[in-house]
């Protein structure tokens, strides 16, 4: 082994070291299942914000959106701006509300149990279908994430590696490594745990994105000489009959592949792991300075992807003796170039910090789904140091189905990502939306939304665009325009009884009392909330269906 392999070796062990040392810190801060799902409501909108940023991008920032510029230029970056604007209106429009409607509406936890609270479901059915959705879903979801963390090992520490020598991981063995390390912070430190190794992480990919593309322009001579490089690389792919303009936002562009990629962003509305950290906002006021934070972080971040694609075409045009074989490995490939060993290693932990942060956060949502939504349901409890164990078995029940489902390495890791983002957004997204912002929504509505949104997903997905051209579009827009449409005329012809309607617009008109920095009416506040001297608020957890 040369000194070379023991340094990216050395990097990325200090790596996994800094994560369980946080995650065993948190779990120090966790008494109960409230604490170990939602960190007790009293997340700075910082942590929020970091950590809703890198439990959503996952390697996705640092492989694919640079791999898909490298291959094809900057029309493959509507999926950003898509992304980018749609995270700006999820924070700006959902998460002020969604913290004090929580709040409001039984102390709710979860999304699932929210519903139910919302709506005043007393059948139990809203909760048990949105949590087996969520439990589906995040599964797979989980699994496709040690897939990537199986494959980015094998691929840096395998036989074929460009990265180390005298050394070589399989991808079962990386899968493990990648996985064991994240439930092991994940198992003990919770939803604290994953938010505060979410952080960590999202300031290492942060740091990463700006620092790579930097030091390539530097070396390169400045961005004259980048520019340059660019030029010959496009007038080569049209000498060659493949003519790419890696400066045009519309070369080669299609209608039906612009509004796809947009599209996208309508997917965070629907998204728990991302809209959880909404709830655990101290205060609803706090979502404004997340807002700014979090999309400060995305957009920096995003722009140094798009960036090291371009200075990666532009370097590699200009060093003709060095190759590229696959564009995903852009980034990786010039931090191998650029750095120091020991520095690359910090670099390729990026990609790991990338993968685990959106990982961990998964499992706390699966958690979630068997503890609060199917064991709980129906008013089954337990002492909140038992349910505070129960909490950790269901995430190490979901890593072990979810590692199972991941022993094999041919598993489909983007297609799957894609479809559980569409069914997730096209499920939850519309009603999530119909729930906070329209009191006559009805519990039958947003059961045939969640439905509806799903079913059309998946049609959509299967459908062939052989038969009409439209069947192309991503199926999340579909999904979530039928299930929209669906949950308003579903509403509108079933009713409540008067008694119902009078708590839910009371609890409505609280939710919106908080955001405006209102007290709710007394009706509204359970007797146990209390205001502290900062101003925030904790709900004692009431029974919704004795106050309707």
């Amino acid at each position: 082994m040369d000194m070379n392999t023991i340094y990216l070796l050395l990097a990325i062990g200090l790596y996994f070291a800094a994560m369980v040392a946080i995650g065993l810190y948190a779990s120090k801060q966790n008494s109960d299942l409230d604490d170990y799902l939602l960190a007790g409501r009293n997340m700075k909108p910082s942590v929020a914000a970091l950590s809703a940023g890198a439990s959503d991008m996952s390697g996705w920032l640092l492989m694919g959106l640079p791999g898909a510029i490298y291959a094809a230029g900057l029309v493959e970056g509507w999926m950003a701006v898509g992304l980018v604007v749609g995270a700006w209106v999820n924070w700006k429009i959902v998460a002020p509300r969604l913290r004090s409607y929580t709040e409001v509406s039984g102390n709710s936890v979860t999304i699932p149990s929210f519903l139910e609270n919302r709506f005043k479901d007393r059948t139990h059915i809203l909760r048990i279908v949105a949590g087996l959705i969520i439990l589906v879903f995040f599964t797979f979801y989980v699994s496709s994430g040690m897939v990537a963390g199986g494959k980015f090992i094998e691929s840096t520490f395998g036989p074929d590696s460009l990265y180390a020598e005298g050394i070589s991981i399989n991808y079962l063995t990386g899968m493990i490594v990648v996985a064991g390390i994240t439930v092991l912070y994940t198992l003990f430190g919770g939803f604290l745990g994953a938010s505060l190794t979410d952080v960590a992480q999202g300031i290492l990919m942060f740091l990463a994105l700006v620092i790579v593309p930097i030091v390539v322009i530097i070396s390169m001579g400045g961005w004259d000489a980048v520019v340059e490089g660019l030029r010959a690389a496009d007038a080569a792919s049209a000498g060659a009959g493949d003519p790419v303009d890696h400066f045009s936002l519309f070369a080669n562009a299609t209608l039906i592949g612009v509004l796809s990629s947009l599209a996208w962003g309508l997917g965070y509305f629907g998204q728990p792991h991302i809209i959880v950290r909404f709830m655990a906002l101290r205060t609803a006021q706090d979502a404004t300075v997340a807002r700014r934070v979090g999309i400060t972080w995305m957009t920096l971040s995003v722009f140094g992807a798009v960036l090291t694609a371009l200075v990666g075409i532009a370097y590699f045009q200009a060093n003709p003796g060095t190759t590229l074989a696959d564009p995903e490995t852009v980034f990786l490939v010039l931090s191998s170039i650029m750095f120091h060993p020991f520095i690359a290693g910090l670099v390729l932990a990026a990609v790991l910090a990338a993968v685990m942060s959106t990982l961990s956060s998964q499992l706390v949502v699966c958690s979630s789904a068997l503890v609060e939504d199917l064991f709980k349901v129906g008013g089954r409890t337990a002492s909140p140091k038992t349910l505070l164990w129960m909490g950790r078995l269901g995430v190490l029940v979901i890593a072990l189905i979810a590692g199972l489902l991941a022993l094999n390495p041919d598993s489909s890791v983007l297609e799957l990502v894609s479809f559980a983002w569409a069914g997730f957004g096209a499920a939850f997204g519309p009603v999530i939306l119909l729930a906070l912002y329209w009191p006559r929504f009805t519990s039958w509505g947003a059961m045939a939304a969640m439905v509806t949104g799903a079913a059309v997903a998946w049609f959509w997905s299967e459908a062939s665009a052989e038969t009409w051209e439209w069947f192309g579009l991503y199926e999340l827009l579909p999904g979530f325009v039928a299930a929209l449409v669906v949950g308003v005329v579903v509403s509108l012809v079933t009713q409540r009884s008067r008694r119902v309607q009078r708590r839910i617009d009371a609890e409505f008109t609280g939710a919106i009392d908080i955001v405006a920095g209102r007290d709710p009416h007394p009706d509204v506040a359970p007797a146990a909330m209390t205001r502290d001297a900062a101003g925030g608020s904790t709900a004692a957890a009431a029974d919704p269906h004795a106050q309707a």
